[in-house]
C-alpha cells in the first residue's frame, strides 16, 4: 500500500483551521429551519386562536384591504353581524371578503358589497355561507402565505426545511471527522 506524500492541506483538507465549515453549515442550516418555522407562525397562531386565514386575490375591497393581504377571520353568529362589518363567506367554490350593507335577519342573508365596487353584490350571502367576521388584515402577508397553500409551495417549503436539516447533519459529520 502506498502512502501519499502530499500534506492534508495539499489534498484540500484543513486540519485545525477547517472548523469554520461545520460552523457555517450549522448556522445556515439552523437559519433555514427557523425561516420555515417562523413563516408558518402567522397561520398556526391564528388557527390556535380560533381564526381562519385567507389570501385576498381580488381588488374588490381596495383600498381598505389590498390585494395580497392576509385576512384573519373569527367566527361570529350571523345575528351579531351589522352593517359596516367585513365578513368572509362562501360563494360557489370561492371565499369572498366583502362589507355588509344590510343584515336581513328575516331572510337569513346578508347584502354585501366590495368597497371598490359601485353596486351591492348581485346575490345575497346566506347565513349558512358565513365563515365569520374579518378581525384584521395584514397587507402583503397573504401573497407570502400563498406559498403554503399551493402544492408546489408546500414542496418548496419541505425541501428548504430538508436542506436545513441536512446542513445540520453535515456539520455534525464534519465535526466528528475532525475530532
Amino acid at each position: 500500500m502506498m502512502q501519499s506524500s502530499r500534506t492534508s492541506e495539499e489534498r484540500g483538507t484543513c486540519r485545525g483551521g477547517g472548523k469554520w465549515i461545520p460552523a457555517l453549515c450549522t448556522i445556515f442550516g439552523t437559519l433555514m429551519l427557523l425561516l420555515v418555522v417562523i413563516s408558518c407562525l402567522p397561520v398556526v397562531l391564528a388557527r390556535a386562536a380560533g381564526n381562519e386565514v385567507y389570501n385576498v386575490v381580488s381588488g374588490s375591497m381596495e383600498p381598505e384591504i389590498p390585494v395580497g393581504s392576509a385576512v384573519y377571520v373569527e367566527s361570529a353568529a350571523p345575528k351579531e353581524i351589522g352593517a359596516g362589518d367585513v365578513i368572509a363567506f362562501r360563494s360557489g367554490g370561492s371565499v369572498v371578503v366583502h362589507r355588509v350593507v344590510e343584515n336581513r335577519a328575516g331572510e337569513g342573508e346578508f347584502v354585501t358589497k366590495g368597497d371598490a365596487n359601485a353596486e351591492a353584490d348581485l346575490y345575497a350571502a346566506g347565513y349558512e355561507d358565513l365563515i365569520g367576521r374579518v378581525s384584521r388584515h395584514i397587507p402583503l402577508l397573504g401573497s407570502f402565505l400563498f406559498l403554503y397553500t399551493s402544492s408546489s409551495g408546500k414542496i418548496y417549503a419541505a425541501c428548504f426545511a430538508g436542506c436545513g436539516a441536512l446542513l445540520n447533519l453535515l456539520a455534525g459529520r464534519l465535526r466528528s471527522r475532525a475530532g
